[in-house]
């Protein structure tokens, strides 16, 4: 079984999903967090995005894996740990830049559907249910307020030892929101079969409970069938 889990930046999809995958001892898998690896990547390697032939030799050598221990997800790029590096804000500002390339959309729906080829999966994202798979059995689409999420963000930076004012992430969170939804490569939209839920008066408890109960309804349903 696929559960899609679509939204926008700091809805509260990645911790619901990580949450949620522990229950139903499913795989999870972050794939805004596989972007931001990617991103890392091009930063680091100085890769220029409009030069076609730097882009797919980059590609060809850039190799991602993921560790998922306990309640933590583990990113490697090339071997290297850069599971902190990619939540900084410098990744941040380049992600939906980087993600609405359609050569490297390509490469990472690749890898996400193989992951997910022969395991139960929660994967959350932006385009999950609408272009990753379009057919899970499940679907999610999670909306919180700008200020929410801004919050959020927030509280993020400041574990790694950024600060900004909310203000600024809002601003940030709103320019990203129009990049993603108005991208001519797998935009962020809702698929028309998700189940939309708005997680700004929800604690994490009471949305993972919503989605559990659903998730869990379903696959009654299933073994009825």
């Amino acid at each position: 079984m696929i559960v899609a889990i679509d939204g926008p930046a700091a809805s509260g999809k990645s911790t619901s999903a990580k949450l949620l995958a522990k229950e139903l001892d499913f795989l999870y898998l972050d794939t805004g967090a596989m972007y931001r690896c990617v991103s890392w990547a091009i930063i680091k390697d100085e890769i220029d995005l409009s030069n076609d032939r730097q882009l797919l030799n980059f590609l060809k050598i850039f190799k991602i894996d993921l560790k998922n221990t306990g309640n933590r997800s583990s990113f490697y790029v090339n071997n290297k740990d850069v599971t902190d590096l990619i939540r900084k804000s410098n990744i941040s500002q380049r992600v939906s830049e980087v993600s609405a390339i359609p050569d490297i959309r390509d490469f990472m729906v690749d890898i996400q559907r193989n992951y997910a080829k022969s395991e139960n999966c929660v994967m959350e994202g932006r385009d999950i249910g609408t272009v990753v798979f379009p057919k899970a059995e499940v679907k999610f689409f999670i909306i919180a307020s700008d200020e929410v999420r801004a919050k959020r963000r927030k509280l993020e930076l400041e574990s790694l030892g950024e600060k900004k004012s909310l203000s600024e992430l809002i601003d940030e969170i709103r320019r990203r929101d129009d990049f993603d939804s108005n991208r001519g490569h797998s935009p962020l939209k809702k698929a028309f079969d998700a189940i939309e839920i708005d997680t700004t008066d929800l604690s994490i408890d009471e949305q993972v409970k919503l989605m559990l109960g659903i998730v869990k309804q379903k696959i009654i349903g299933n073994k009825n069938k």
